[in-house]
């Protein structure tokens, strides 16, 4: 398992990528590792592409820039694909995880990913309206980054999810978090 993740995620204003990648650092956290997560705003409006970072390593993280060659990209609305440039600087051998409801060598093909990045798909969408009632798919994308890279166990993030919504939120709302994490999980198609 790599020691230094370096994950971009794109996403629209409102959508919770920051959030996501909050909680995914936090998770990180829980585990003992060094993390960093910050946003990147353009104009600050509900529906405007943004993008957040996020940084998970065994060690102390002493590099406090953007990301510009991630390891791993996550895109968590696929009306962006032809607004976002969301691969550039994607490593070689780096991990697409993508919202979308086709198979992974469709969307392959359709963006032209270059052969030695590995794309993984999930519907979450249909996942997030299914279980949280609501099309935001931040928890989710984060159980499809898990399953893709295995960055995290599992079961921490999801321990992580129970500990760090408590208090906030009742506790139907994480329990929807949480199925659409697992759901996410289980169901992200590599390709």
């Amino acid at each position: 398992m790599k020691s230094y993740w370096e994950i971009r995620w794109h996403a629209r204003g409102g959508q919770g990528a920051w959030t996501a990648s909050q909680f995914l650092a936090s998770a990180a956290l829980s585990v003992n590792k060094y993390f960093q997560s910050f946003p990147e705003f353009g104009a600050e409006r509900e529906g405007a592409p943004i993008v957040a970072y996020t940084k998970i390593s065994d060690f102390p993280i002493k590099n406090y820039s953007q990301i510009e060659e991630p390891d791993a990209v996550v895109v968590l609305d696929p009306t962006l694909f032809s607004q976002v440039p969301f691969l550039k600087g994607l490593k070689s051998d780096g991990y697409l995880v993508v919202n979308y409801p086709g198979e992974p060598k469709q969307l392959r093909e359709e963006l032209k990913v270059s052969p030695g990045i590995k794309v993984f798909t999930v519907d979450a969408t249909k996942i997030a309206l299914e279980t949280l009632k609501r099309p935001i798919t931040n928890t989710t994308m984060a159980g499809a980054l898990v399953r893709a890279t295995k960055i995290l166990n599992f079961e921490d993030v999801v321990n992580e999810m129970i500990r760090s919504f408590s208090g906030k939120f009742k506790k139907e709302i994480i329990d929807a978090n949480v199925n659409a994490i697992r759901r996410a999980y289980e169901e992200v198609k590599q390709g």
